[in-house]
């Protein structure tokens, strides 16, 4: 394999109708809609019906959506009690890999059950899950995993604080997972196909496309950002930090992209949503902060931030603990993981690539007696 093509970077693995990212270096659409225009006019639901259903819903379709959803949101008995066992100091991603495993066997797809009841009891589920967990453990109360919110980014921001959420924290919420929904054959997605291509269940491939995303190199972009941005307090401070890392050959997450070559198209929304909480915020220089290491990695190395870094701050002035960034990715991106199992299975074929082999050559075979 060229190092041009090692991780399959340039490679055509297969088709999709769903998503397009990085036409002519720049660009996002879901179904032919663009990101832009899905970010600024729609709530996440409509965007998850969008990549489930095949079309944007009307009025009356997303009324009953959204009822939908909001009526799937208890979550079993059983799953409770096997969430309480889960210490209190698990990866948050391994507690919502477990719990998308463990629904796999408490509520198997089955002809009566069929991939996309499973798809909206997962979106509806995944927000209690963590935080029937989190408050179990962290504040000893076992939460009620219902709330009357319609939307899935004030359900999860009601379940996060116990109490109405902040309009505005609502709205970058729901922006981002707009935002994280979809991305084509990205490594998680890629897991999934590749499990259900196996002719596996479901919740197989949901299962393997979180454990892909708990990887740094994937999902963790915007908590290590957060981690980085967090450690310094002016932008002088951040360009001086910033140039000692770079110096150092440090990594710094949050920018670049495999298939961006100009910009990532998501980034902009996100900061502006940033922007617009650090006004109100007692840690708002955190988004100055964050501005100036933008500032500092184009001059230096010409990388521009992806949406994982302006997500950081944004969720951080939301109120939103690090250690959850990752799973709010989850929540959003189970709408792409979900559209996806369905277009591989709708014509599928096993997935196995070749290799290159580098090994040695043939070698003669000595029998246990003879090797010294």
């Amino acid at each position: 394999m060229t190092q041009q093509t090692a991780g399959l970077a340039g490679v055509i693995v297969g088709t999709t109708a769903i998503s397009t990212v990085g036409k002519e270096g720049v660009g996002l659409t879901y179904r032919g809609y663009d990101i832009h225009d899905l970010a600024k006019h729609c709530l996440f639901e409509e965007v998850a019906y969008l990549l489930i259903y095949g079309k944007l819903p009307n009025r009356q379709e997303l009324n009953h959506y959204q009822k939908k959803l909001s009526s799937l949101r208890e979550l079993p008995a059983d799953l409770k009690t096997s969430l309480e066992l889960i210490p209190q100091q698990t990866n948050p991603m391994d507690v919502l890999r477990t719990a998308c495993s463990l629904l796999g066997t408490l509520e198997p797809e089955s002809n009566k059950l069929k991939q996309t009841d499973i798809a909206d009891r997962l979106l509806a589920r995944m927000p209690g899950i963590l935080l029937y967990w989190y408050h179990f453990h962290h504040n000893g109360t076992r939460i009620q995993t219902e709330t009357h919110e319609l939307t899935l980014a004030s359900h999860f921001l009601h379940l996060l604080t116990r109490k109405k959420p902040n309009p505005q924290h609502v709205i970058t919420v729901n922006t981002s997972f707009i935002l994280y929904a979809e991305h084509e054959f990205n490594a998680s997605t890629f897991a999934a196909r590749v499990t259900v291509s196996t002719l596996s269940d479901f919740y197989s491939g949901i299962t393997s496309a979180i454990g892909t995303l708990r990887g740094p190199l994937h999902g963790g972009a915007n908590e290590a950002a957060m981690e980085c941005i967090s450690t310094f307090r002016t932008p002088s401070d951040a360009e001086i930090g910033i140039k000692k890392m770079l110096a150092e050959k440090k990594k710094m997450m949050g920018f670049g992209h495999r298939v961006y070559k100009i910009s990532d198209p998501r980034s902009d929304i996100i900061k502006q949503q940033s922007a617009q909480l650090a006004k109100d915020h007692s840690e708002g220089y955190f988004h100055s902060v964050a501005e100036r290491i933008e500032q500092v990695m184009w001059n230096e190395k010409k990388l521009f931030p992806n949406l994982d870094f302006y997500s950081a701050t944004a969720y951080h002035f939301c109120g939103i603990p690090t250690h959850f960034f990752t799973p709010l990715f989850v929540f959003s991106r189970l709408s792409g993981w979900s559209a996806h199992i369905f277009e591989q299975r709708q014509d599928n074929r096993l997935i196995r690539p070749e290799a290159d082999y580098v090994g040695e050559k043939q070698r003669a075979f000595m029998p246990l007696s003879e090797r010294k």
